[in-house]
């Protein structure tokens, strides 16, 4: 009996002993199947790496300064009013001379009476030209000339288009996701002779603990007609959760989406970063395509799909920033086989900042989505 108790007594040291080093095999083996995945995947998202354009870095040295908007039509001339009547002078009495010099005789000039005030302001100059002394003919007054139409502007804007130096532009991030959120972003516009890259990054959350990072990447050549990308990446991030790479990858023979499909390109094709470079293209080419009540079409490449979006000029908007109000024309999306879900963006271009994009709104519906408003001026090279 006493032994028996005593091999009982004595045994349960062993087993504690047993049971903890099984769990300490089984801690060692999580920790080394967990050490092994992370390397995996930072190999592979090494090699990945591998495969992306080198980023291009500029310096940038100044701010962008605030110009005027342009004018969308010039405004009508006020109508010049008529001549004003022309009385004769009354004549002051002479007084008389001795008779011994009679007072030499004059002719009468006559006298040129303008038309009625409800005449036309052309025919009532054609009138006083052609009723007028020859002495008294002259050239059409500035008055009557700024009256008249202004000469239609030439074809494509005037002068040519020149492409923005590179140029950094900061927002402040708000927002909705599960709850609300705050962080930062920006978008960068970096062009070296005619290559150009655009990344749009931001981050939900404070940066030594982001919810949410992602980066958008667009790469490619500046042509007569715009961008034309080459490869756009996009990376997102949730927590310590990283989604796998979508890449698409332009060709004069089609693109190549994310999930590996392949579709025929489009003229002016562009990708969902590279798009708010060449909207400042365009309405800088064409500021009248800005109306409020028109819109603009823009063919995108998105990672499953390459569809035609056309955005919808809905007003002129003030926008309070931190460096003073400036104006946004804000731009929606009008995509008629949009899922419900999806992703759609909403942006203010700014005539007064070249037409780049000083607010932007990524939304996938009425609680999950991102604002970012400009937060300084521009920084350019």
């Amino acid at each position: 009996m006493a032994g028996g108790l005593k091999r009982v007594l004595g045994a349960t040291p062993s087993w504690r002993r047993r049971g903890a080093a099984i769990a300490l095999v089984v801690g060692v083996i999580v920790l080394h199947g967990w050490v092994t995945q992370g390397v995996m995947d930072g190999l592979a998202g090494a090699a990945a790496d591998r495969d992306l354009p080198a980023r291009m870095e500029v310096a940038y040295v100044r701010q962008m300064e605030l110009t005027a908007p342009p004018p969308t039509a010039a405004p009508a001339a006020p109508p010049a009013p008529p001549p004003a009547a022309v009385a004769p002078r009354p004549r002051r009495p002479k007084p008389a001379k001795p008779a011994s010099a009679p007072e030499p005789r004059r002719e009468v000039e006559p006298v040129v009476v303008a038309e009625a005030a409800s005449a036309p302001v052309a025919e009532a100059a054609v009138e006083v030209e052609a009723t007028a002394p020859a002495a008294s003919v002259t050239e059409p007054s500035e008055q009557v000339a700024a009256a008249a139409p202004p000469a239609p502007a030439a074809s494509g804007g005037g002068a040519p288009f020149e492409w923005p130096a590179s140029t950094r532009m900061s927002y402040v991030l708000t927002g909705n996701y599960r709850g609300e959120v705050s962080g930062t972003a920006q978008v960068e516009w970096i062009r070296i002779g005619s290559r150009y890259q655009v990344h749009v990054d931001f981050v939900v959350g404070p940066s030594f603990a982001p919810l949410i990072t992602q980066r958008s990447s667009s790469d490619g050549e500046i042509t007569a007609a715009g961008l034309a990308p080459r490869r756009y990446d996009q990376d997102i991030k949730f927590l310590t959760k990283t989604r796998p790479r979508q890449t698409i990858l332009f060709d004069a023979g089609g693109v190549v989406l994310a999930n590996g499909d392949v579709r025929p390109s489009l003229p002016g094709l562009q990708d969902t970063a590279s798009q708010f470079v060449q909207l400042t293209y365009v309405f800088s080419t064409r500021p009248e395509m800005l109306k409020v009540g028109g819109s603009v079409d823009i063919p995108l490449a998105l990672p499953k799909k390459v569809a035609v979006w056309t955005y919808d000029v809905v007003e002129e908007e003030t926008l309070n920033t931190s460096f003073g109000p400036i104006t946004g024309i804000h731009l929606k999306p009008r995509n008629p086989d949009q899922k419900a879900g999806s992703l759609s963006v909403e942006m203010w271009m700014s005539p007064q900042l070249r037409y780049l994009p000083v607010r932007l709104r990524f939304e996938q519906d009425a609680q999950t989505y991102v604002d970012l408003m400009i937060a300084k001026p521009p920084e350019i090279q």
